[in-house]
């Protein structure tokens, strides 16, 4: 595994075979580096340790905003506590997919005032390239 990570992509549990999953591919076939748990945390480890590392060595965070990550969110679980310390970083870009900005603000006003993407608009590959670019920028 990598020492560093280009992005920590957060997400809710109920999303990481689906949408998280494919952002986590379109993403990495991009030459993106992400830090996933689905791909990172290895069995029979600590998880919020294991997040608490993936947090660390990450140069940016992506929120992957659904109606079950707002769910989690109002639920105060893991993916409350990693939006939280993503919220003190400079870059997180929140990617917005079967929900809506206005949603969102309703239920994290800090997360919503962000600039970000939406698969309303996007494809998830286009997404990926954008992130890319991102990232590829050397004051990043």
């Amino acid at each position: 595994m990598p020492d560093r990570w280009d992005v920590f992509l957060c997400h809710a549990w109920d999303d990481r075979q689906g949408a998280a999953a494919q952002l986590h591919d379109r993403l990495k076939a991009a030459g993106v580096s992400v830090w996933f748990s689905e791909k990172n945390v290895l069995l029979g480890t600590p998880l919020l340790r294991e997040i608490d590392k993936g947090l660390a060595r990450s140069r940016a965070g992506l929120v992957l905003v659904t109606r079950a990550f707002l769910r989690r969110l109002e639920a105060a679980g893991i993916a409350e506590k990693e939006l939280s310390a993503l919220l003190a970083r400079e870059l997180l870009v929140p990617i917005v997919h079967g929900t809506t900005y206005e949603e969102l603000r309703d239920v994290s006003p800090l997360l919503g005032s962000r600039s970000g993407l939406s698969t309303a608009e996007d494809t998830m590959e286009v997404i990926a390239a954008k992130i890319r670019e991102l990232v590829s920028i050397d004051a990043f």
